[in-house]
């Protein structure tokens, strides 16, 4: 999720937790501690891929955060003890602010790697996108009337709805994949569509209209189903050039790529590059995580020792407005397999 939002997080439960005895300040210190897992962005893995699959690693680990969580409080205690609340709810606040951070980030479709250093898939629940409004302004409101009000020897009934708010809501969004992945099988089994993988997560900045993905050997569909559709979703067959996935059989950047995104990928041959797409994160055609893996030479393709990541248009305001407009009117449909032509250019 984004930083922002992450802040508001922390903040609100240290509020409910320590707002009495700590006011204003643990609004503070729980945006502060909310957003320390992201700092592993500063690091350099190596490249592009490296630094896309490492992120959310050991900083989110539920392992590493639990046992650092131990070492805080007993820091806080040793340094500046206050004997108006315990130890364990010193532990249990700065836990819980380092749990929801990366229970949240799990929410999404990047992936978050909750059981480093075990060497299990990262964890998408894909139900929320990274930056939604609906989730975060319960908390902002909640944040700005702790700064307004004060939250010193009062009970912070206003955080403590928010979070209940905002949980809700993510149960909402859980509700919607589920709605979403059920009406697209239905018209799987209709057309008797073998998929080795389904894949489904929001549009930009909503969880009304959810963007489904099937995989079938050398190409994919994508359907748009919003909550307020009448009609079977429409699935749009698009090429996904898997045939050219043989030429990265050596590649470690490319196995890495395929254990972080589970697989959901598209190949494309582009100005003598071969170039690999994320597809589960953005929209389709606008995918931020793009990589050229190897280069044609006169005998075939040669890998790329290092790889960079392909620089991303800018978001594309009336795309945005024809997405928002999907949700109401099925009708007409997007063009998904025109904006899906645009990962056929060079980046």
């Amino acid at each position: 999720m984004d930083s922002i939002t992450q802040a508001l997080l922390g903040a609100t439960v240290q509020a409910s937790l320590l707002g009495r005895w700590q006011g204003r300040k643990a609004l503070l210190y729980g945006a502060a501690l909310g957003t320390l897992p992201d700092l592993d962005v500063v690091i350099d893995y190596g490249d592009a891929i490296a630094d896309m699959t490492y992120h959310r690693g050991f900083s989110h680990s539920l392992f590493i955060l639990s046992s650092l969580a131990v070492a805080l409080a007993w820091l806080a205690r040793r340094i500046r003890p206050d004997p108006n609340y315990s130890s364990r709810r010193l532990f249990l606040t700065i836990w819980l602010v380092l749990m929801t951070h990366v229970l949240l980030d799990a929410f999404t479709s990047y992936g978050t790697q909750l059981f480093w250093p075990l060497t299990a898939p990262p964890v998408a629940w894909s139900s929320v996108f990274i930056i939604d409004p609906l989730y975060s302004v319960p908390l902002l409101l909640a944040v700005l009337s702790g700064m307004i009000v004060g939250v010193k020897d009062r009970r912070p009934r206003w955080a403590a709805s928010a979070l209940m708010l905002s949980s809700l809501y993510l149960g909402f969004t859980l509700a919607g994949k589920q709605m979403a992945e059920q009406r697209v099988e239905a018209v799987m089994n209709a057309q008797g569509i073998q998929a080795s993988q389904l894949f489904s997560t929001p549009t930009p900045f909503n969880s009304l209209l959810w963007r489904v993905i099937v995989i079938e050997d050398d190409h994919y569909y994508e359907s748009l189903v919003s909550w307020f559709d009448e009609q079977p979703p429409k699935l749009v067959s698009i090429p996904r050039g898997e045939r050219l996935a043989t030429a990265l059989s050596e590649s470690r950047q490319h196995a890495r790529l395929q254990w972080f995104t589970g697989g959901v990928l598209r190949y494309d041959d582009v100005g003598d590059q071969l170039l690999v797409t994320d597809l589960r994160l953005g929209m389709t055609g606008f995918h931020p995580f793009r990589f050229a893996l190897a280069e044609r030479n006169g005998e075939g393709w040669e890998l790329i020792p290092f790889v960079e990541r392909l620089p991303t248009e800018h978001a594309n305001l009336y795309r945005l407005k024809q997405i928002w407009q999907r949700i109401w009117q099925q009708q007409p449909g997007l063009p998904l397999a025109e904006w899906a032509a645009d990962l056929d250019r060079p980046g």
